[in-house]
């Protein structure tokens, strides 16, 4: 296929017309919950000054979703997918009313700062259940939408609104943050998940694909985990970017690095937030243009290992500007990671699986993100802040290194 012909069938999907009100949906919802990331990264830091405090906010959901991801599978795969993520923005959108109500004056004074950094704990605990159903559902959807043919380039799209929607949430919530207070803030982020609950809405039922209603609940999310360790590809590209996103979690100490290393400000923070965000949506934007066509794989683990240095580079950095460009390779090298994992995923998995098998992916990717979160914050505890975020650069290096001689399988990966 021609560049030109790749251009075009990234554009014509949008005039799907169920596919385009499901981006808006995903674009809003994702804003949202990037700017509630912000904000509640940098009130808890406010009120505690401590790096471990930040962890904690990654334990609080990596716990939940973690432990949800596999039966949540299985319920996505039985069920309207539709249907559950009208449910699951609905409750996402409670959540974020609990923070507003976190958020007024009289309430704050009377229950202090303990109380509110444990009760947001709280919130982002049930959040994390949340998104164990809205993120495989959100994932899942997009076949029963879209023809199967089009399915690379509706992963590149999905992609590319994904990053767009985390860089203005991320800045969105830094400028919140400084001109505004933490209540306006929240009802921001309210305004953005009714956006997207109105747009899913506009979508039509769902049929359930799940071919077999016999099988216990356990057998079936079995079935999902057997899948995912059958299909190499997906196994391998799944276990890199695990690690990667495990140990390379950098972005977890942006707000300490932003008061107490650079003195940037919330506004700088918020940027500074949004740089890896950035740096992906440069690549995706490439990666439409010119994709790649052979050698997936080896691409894939040059591009980990390069994260890996350029989050070493932030963690020494105390030059603002220098920060900015090092967190935004590691975004535009991420990016390259997310594209490649995404296509395999699609391609590879069978319609009645879908579900089983984003949840095994979010299981190992999107709770890793939560959990090298609390990494982060339980290493800038013991090693110190600086120290921590090197040495989750070098780590991620070290598990390119093994997976190049221990799966050479996956540097040969081509699609």
């Amino acid at each position: 296929m021609t560049q030109e012909g790749n251009r075009q069938t990234a554009l014509e999907i949008l005039r799907i017309p169920e596919y385009r009100n499901f981006i808006i949906a995903r674009f809003f919802y994702v804003m949202a919950m990037r700017m509630v990331t912000t904000i509640v990264g940098w009130r808890i830091y406010e009120i505690t000054h401590n790096a471990f405090a930040i962890g904690l906010i990654g334990l609080s959901e990596f716990i939940p979703a973690f432990i949800c991801a596999l039966p949540a599978g299985h319920v996505i795969d039985k069920s309207d997918k539709r249907r559950l993520l009208l449910i699951t923005t609905s409750c996402y959108l409670v959540c974020v009313t609990g923070l507003i109500a976190l958020s007024v004056g009289p309430l704050v004074r009377t229950l202090g700062v303990h109380w509110i950094q444990w009760l947001t704990y709280t919130i982002i605990f049930t959040t994390g259940i949340i998104r164990a159903f809205a993120g495989p559902a959100l994932s899942a959807i997009v076949a029963q939408i879209v023809p199967r043919e089009q399915l690379p380039s509706a992963v590149t799209m999905n992609t590319s609104a994904f990053l767009f929607a985390s860089v203005i949430g991320h800045a969105t919530g830094g400028f919140l943050i400084a001109h505004t207070t933490y209540l306006y803030s929240f009802l921001t982020v309210a305004l953005y998940v009714v956006v997207a609950l109105y747009a899913l809405s506009t979508i039509a039922p769902k049929k359930v694909m799940l071919v077999s209603t016999e099988k216990k609940t356990w057998d079936s999310i079995l079935d999902g985990l057997r899948f995912v360790y059958r299909t190499r590809e997906v196994l391998g590209a799944m276990a890199l970017d695990l690690f990667a996103v495990l140990f390379g979690g950098a972005v977890a100490m942006i707000p300490v690095y932003a008061r107490d290393i650079l003195r940037i400000g919330p506004i700088g923070f918020g940027w500074l937030n949004a740089a890896s965000d950035i740096g992906s949506i440069c690549t995706i934007f490439a990666m439409t243009l010119y994709p790649l066509r052979r050698r997936q794989g080896l691409i894939l683990m040059y591009a980990i290992a390069g994260f890996g240095i350029s989050t070493i580079i932030f963690g020494l950095s105390q030059w603002y500007l220098l920060s900015f460009i090092a967190l935004l390779v590691c975004g535009m090298l991420d990016g390259i990671s997310v594209v490649v994992r995404g296509t395999i995923l699609q391609v590879k998995t069978p319609d009645v699986m879908r579900g089983r098998v984003s949840s095994v992916n979010s299981m190992f990717i999107n709770s890793s993100n939560e959990l090298g979160m609390f990494e982060s914050g339980v290493m800038a505890r013991l090693l110190g802040v600086v120290p921590s975020v090197v040495f989750g650069g070098c780590m991620t290096i070290a598990v390119v290194a093994v997976t190049w001689f221990k799966a050479p399988s996956l540097r040969k990966m081509e699609y």
